[in-house]
């Protein structure tokens, strides 16, 4: 467990746990809540979510998952903060393709896996990944939550760490705080309203909406 001291007056312990089961899904939620906005909740980063993960065996030490949740918490044992983070043996389920850069690992003599991984399993939709609690010293949680997360990678000795599909707003953050940035694209598919699949293709060039017909009635 690591002390920091954040605000004056304010001590933050940092612990991980080995399954989102040992906190309860109304803290880990609160702070989702917070962190996203009550208007942009998202589910994949509920405790509901993560926990089913786990209790399925989709996402547990055996298939290569190994849960190791960053949680701060303040002197009477309130929870400010959480992270989801796993110590990854592979880079499958992830939607990012690393495999170069093990390969670069190894062509050095050097091991790639385990890594540890900040992110939500088998699920490439973006949000927050550090979750704090909306106080005065959300700032210096997040921080403090980040040194953590930088502490045990390097007192782990493992290759790295990786906090995948984070917000926006959380990737200009951790490039202030030395991590180096990825940009990623991604399709999204917007419903404008279509009162039928034949109305969403009358958006379409007349090729298109053809080719598309014919490739149903396969």
């Amino acid at each position: 467990e690591v002390k920091e001291n954040p605000t004056k007056g304010k001590k933050v312990s940092v612990s991980i746990i080995s399954s989102i089961l040992d906190v309860s899904s109304h803290e880990w939620d609160s702070c989702a809540l917070d962190a996203t906005g009550p208007e942009k909740f998202n589910p994949f980063l509920s405790h509901g979510f993560l926990s089913s993960l786990e209790e399925t065996g989709c996402a547990v030490k055996e298939t290569g998952w190994m849960p190791s949740h960053i949680i701060a918490k303040d002197e009477s044992e309130n929870i400010l903060g959480v992270a989801p983070l796993y110590l990854k043996s592979h880079s499958y389920g992830e939607f990012v393709f690393d495999h170069s850069w093990a390969d670069a690992y190894y062509s050095f003599g050097a091991r790639y896996y385990p890594k540890f991984q900040c992110c939500v399993p088998f699920t490439p939709v973006t949000g927050p990944r550090i979750l704090v609690r909306n106080t005065s010293f959300k700032d210096q949680v997040f921080d403090v939550i980040v040194t953590a997360l930088k502490d045990l990678t390097a007192k782990s000795q493992v290759s790295s760490l990786h906090i995948t599909f984070p917000s926006e707003a959380e990737w200009y953050k951790l490039k202030d705080r030395g991590f180096l940035q990825r940009i990623g694209m991604q399709y999204h598919w917007k419903n404008r309203n279509y009162k039928s699949f034949d109305e969403f293709l009358m958006d379409m060039k007349q090729s298109k909406r053809k080719n598309i017909r014919q490739e149903r009635k396969k």
